[in-house]
């Protein structure tokens, strides 16, 4: 009670006409955070929801916790198994921090394990989030409107989305570059088409590819070096994975190189299925890209492939490896850049899969191909809607006439 009656004494400062206007926003912000919001709708005839913005961020985040409780544990755990394979002393500031409070780096102890990955995820969100809020809070005080709670979740999954040797300075180059090219130059939260995080990654992975891809950046260890599933499967075909440890039940729960939140399945699964139960993600978005995904790998293993070993590549180990189930999960679903109409969304979710396979398995460059599918996807959403309305209205012209 008392710090609501701080806020209502000190809110006449920030409104119009205060001595603190321009600063209104940031008031906003912190207030809103910590209280419902005044603006939400609770009578009629206007009252659909008591979901408001703040509601519907806060379980979106909500639904990484399992993503990022495991991002860092199988962050730790590769960097502890990478270091008991490689040996030496401890490098750089973390782990001479875990060497000094005697933590140790045993694979063995998932302790250990978390506390290691959570000393690459830290900073990397924090660094997300000054950088950003940065962003955020310049934009909506010279526009004079709120600061929005979207960037809770872009700055969330923007860390997920980046491996954890990632230097700090290129994280908030890219959130930086995703927040004002992704978001803000087409006013904000809202009236994006594009998904910001993603944006961001996209940036990076161009500028800095030497960061962003290879085999010595998914685990944060000198002399390490180790690589993904789908960079074996390109090389080598997916027969080769037993061959480096991996297995289908290793990359469903995740214990396998990657970025910091994209290796487990399993977590990215249960994050999705709690959007699906609330109602923020819809249903046939994730039905769209499922389909295809599995028609069109289905399709190209009948067609095969002499040279190309990803030809073979069956659909239940597209769903498991590299980014393709965080995709799904948390990107596809994203409301603002996907397709509003309901056929739109299987169309929309239909493309993603498409193309996330067909880049992977036909571009042999690009392995990975979620991110660029889904930003593929962002363009053509309005397009898609447009269609499905004009075609709606003709079938309705053509009923009535």
């Amino acid at each position: 009670m008392g710090a609501r009656k701080f806020f209502d004494r000190i809110e006449p400062n920030f409104t119009k006409g205060g001595k603190w206007e321009k600063w209104f926003p940031v008031y906003e912000m912190v207030e809103s955070f910590l209280y419902t919001p005044k603006t939400v709708t609770t009578a009629a005839p206007h009252a659909r929801t008591y979901t408001d913005m703040k509601r519907i961020m806060t379980y979106v985040v909500i639904s990484t916790i399992p993503v990022i409780l495991f991002a860092l544990f199988n962050t730790g755990y590769q960097a502890n198994a990478a270091i008991a394979q490689v040996g030496g002393e401890p490098e750089g500031w973390r782990q001479l921090l875990l060497a000094s409070l005697g933590i140790g780096f045993n694979p063995a102890n998932p302790l250990a394990n978390f506390l290691h990955g959570l000393a690459y995820f830290l900073p990397i969100y924090i660094v997300t989030l000054v950088a950003g809020g940065i962003w955020e809070v310049l934009f909506a005080t010279i526009r004079r409107h709120e600061v929005n709670e979207g960037f809770l979740v872009t700055s969330m999954l923007y860390t997920l989305i980046l491996p954890a040797s990632t230097p700090l300075w290129q994280v908030a180059l890219g959130i930086s570059f995703g927040v004002v090219i992704g978001k803000e130059v087409f006013g904000g939260t809202g009236k994006n088409f594009l998904n910001p995080a993603l944006v961001g990654r996209a940036f990076l992975y161009f500028a800095y590819p030497a960061s962003m891809s290879g085999d010595s950046v998914w685990v944060p260890v000198d002399g390490f070096s180790g690589a993904t599933a789908l960079a074996v499967t390109a090389t080598d075909g997916v027969q080769a994975l037993a061959a480096e440890g991996i297995t289908w039940w290793s990359a469903f729960f995740g214990t396998i190189h990657g970025s910091l939140g994209e290796t487990s399945t399993l977590a990215c699964l249960i994050g999705l299925a709690f959007l699906i139960t609330t109602k923020i993600a819809n249903w046939r978005l994730v039905v769209g890209c499922l389909g295809g995904m599995i028609g069109f790998s289905l399709l190209l293993n009948v067609v095969g492939s002499a040279d190309n070993p990803m030809f073979a590549m069956p659909w239940y180990w597209h769903l498991v490896v590299g980014g393709y189930a965080f995709g799904l999960a948390f990107m596809v679903t994203e409301p603002v850049s996907a397709s509003h109409t309901n056929t739109g969304r299987y169309i929309y979710g239909a493309l993603i899969g498409v193309m996330v396979v067909m880049i992977r398995v036909i571009n042999p460059a690009f392995p990975e191909g979620m991110m660029l599918a889904i930003l593929f996807a962002n363009i053509f959403a309005p397009l898609i809607d447009y269609f499905v309305a004009r075609a709606n209205i003709a079938r309705r012209v053509k009923r009535n006439a």
